[in-house]
């Protein structure tokens, strides 16, 4: 008896230190197999190095639907985790704002959240009465050496509504948000992008999204190249260079020069073939024609070749067009020269990326430079044609099938990244007129990066006809579907313009393992009667069963 005691005795003084010792250390075991309960290293490393207090306030609480609570639930593991690296330097905490607040006083809450960056969401959620609307914040905001950056938790909500692959793809992102704002305010790293302009390039109603979706953690502006002197580019850290349709003069590429050779970031985005689908509005036809950028000999310096073509590829794009008639009916159809780009798989900077939406696109050659490495990012598809230039476009086509024959092909490359030190296109030449401050121009750059893209479109978003405002980067109005342009822009100039290398973080996979819906409503009887009345039939099967075993044991 003395013996039980003391084991019993001993169980419960093992329990208590077990909870004694749980409270000062933290560990749990990854089981699944894209280890999505762990933290990347290079998160790991930058939580380790915080010697500052950080508070993070998630805004994501209340009553919540399903698929909003899983979104809640892996916002809660995560941060479990960046404490626990921590230690006492992240407290985090889950508030509802408008817990309470009705009337005037939400309606003032609410005002007061959107002016610094909260911005709630409304859903329509399904009740005894029908539906009923329901405000909530999947925001969070990380504060911390007298800085705050918002988080929005959900991304990349489209037209569809599909809620459970939002959401998926918003606990895929988790650790990238989280991870670079907490990088911002450890470093007080705001890196400065310049878009340029002057040379007829997008303008600010066609990069609207694009430059307001980097606002959320860069410095983002126009760039004019006859006007910015040496200082202005010191401060530069990337240039995007964004459909330029007017030649660049050489005082213009001579400064592009020396931000290159300062070890300043270029994402070129050209057009070397001029055609607009627009244009073939009133007569269906259009030449497209070569442009003259005067960029050939700089981009062949530094490794890449924008050839004068067009590709026609049978994954294609859809666009609107007029079936006649009196309601004026708008069909839409495939259009072979609005490629939908295929990511590489083997480049982790665009990897689980969409398929981009693209127009008018010419295919990029890489050339032998000492010193440089090159990598391809975006292809075509392998059902492609590509077509010299000049060639006469016109609407027509959309009605011809392509030719399999014609078509096959090998993937054509559209989209490469460079990487290296790259030679001066100025070396041993005279400084252009117009230069009037001193510009070192060393025979090599300092070590940088820079990505040459085949068509001035992947960053364009649409605008509405109707009052002029700007869809989101990526969206379609006319087939209401998202492609992956955000998430490639936001990727290659986090790449460009980050010393921290988090683009891994990006491209983290959560596989979520959803019920075959479909599947579910055809055999939910059979589910039913199989988990309700196997159980019952076991019971009663028992029962007979211990009734004749006793019946004949005991009649004996």
């Amino acid at each position: 008896m003395n013996k039980i005691l003391l084991n019993i005795l001993g169980f419960i003084v093992g329990v208590i230190w077990l909870n004694i010792a749980a409270q000062y250390f933290y560990f749990r075991f990854d089981l699944t197999k894209e280890k999505k309960f762990t933290l990347h290293p290079a998160t790991r490393e930058i939580v380790r190095d915080i010697n500052k207090s950080i508070t993070i306030t998630v805004y994501l609480d209340g009553e919540l639907p399903s698929a909003f609570r899983r979104l809640k639930n892996a916002t809660a593991d995560l941060l479990n985790d960046y404490a626990a690296d921590a230690g006492n330097n992240i407290h985090y905490q889950f508030v509802n704002p408008i817990a309470g607040r009705s009337g005037i006083a939400l309606d003032s809450t609410i005002n007061n959240l959107y002016r610094v960056g909260i911005e709630p969401t409304s859903l329509n959620i399904k009740n005894e009465n029908g539906f009923a609307q329901k405000i909530i914040f999947p925001v969070a905001m990380v504060e911390g050496n007298g800085q705050s950056y918002p988080i929005k938790l959900l991304q990349n909500l489209d037209a569809a509504g599909d809620y459970e692959e939002n959401i998926n793809n918003s606990i895929q992102n988790l650790e990238y948000l989280f991870t670079s704002a907490i990088q911002k305010i450890l470093t007080q790293n705001h890196p400065r992008i310049g878009f340029t302009e002057g040379n007829d390039e997008l303008t600010n109603q066609q990069l609207s999204d694009a430059i307001t979706t980097l606002s959320d953690s860069y410095e983002v502006g126009r760039v004019n190249l006859d006007v910015i002197n040496k200082s202005g580019l010191d401060k530069l850290n990337m240039l995007v260079i964004t459909k330029p349709q007017k030649e660049f003069t050489e005082v213009q590429k001579y400064k592009i020069n020396y931000f290159v050779m300062r070890g300043g970031s270029v994402l070129w985005s050209i057009d070397q073939v001029g055609a607009e689908l627009d244009s073939m509005g009133k007569s269906g036809e259009q030449l497209a024609f070569n442009r003259k950028l005067n960029l050939d000999d700089m981009l062949f310096m530094y490794g890449a070749r924008v050839n004068y073509n067009l590709i026609a590829d049978a994954n294609c794009a859809e666009i609107p067009l007029s079936t006649g008639g009196v309601q004026g009916q708008i069909q839409m159809a495939p259009w072979i020269y609005y490629p939908l780009l295929m990511p590489d798989t083997s480049s982790s900077l665009v990897k689980n990326i969409d398929g981009i939406r693209s127009e008018f696109v010419s295919t990029v050659d890489t050339i032998g430079v000492r010193g440089l490495k090159k990598s391809t990012l975006l292809k075509t598809s392998g059902f492609n044609k590509v077509h010299n230039t000049p060639k006469l476009l016109s609407l027509q086509m959309v009605a011809e099938q392509p030719d399999p024959r014609e078509f096959a092909s090998i993937p054509q490359t559209v989209g490469v990244l460079i990487e290296g030190s790259f030679p001066s296109v100025f070396l041993n030449r005279s400084v252009p007129a117009g230069i009037s401050e001193n510009f070192p121009v060393p025979a090599q750059s300092k070590p940088g990066k820079m990505i040459v893209l085949g068509d001035g479109d992947l960053f364009k978003n649409q605008v509405s006809s109707r009052d002029g405002s700007s869809f989101p980067l990526g969206f379609d109005r006319y087939s209401q579907r998202t492609f992956g342009n955000k998430t490639l822009l936001l990727n290659l100039v986090d790449y460009l313009s980050n010393d921290h290398n988090l683009i891994a973080l990006r491209n983290k996979e959560v596989k979520i393992r959803l019920l075959d819906k479909a599947k579910l409503r055809n055999d939910k009887l059979t589910w039913q009667l199989l988990n309700v009345g196997l159980p019952l039939a076991m019971l009663i099967l028992f029962a007979i069963f211990q009734h004749y075993y006793r019946s004949r044991k005991y009649a004996r």
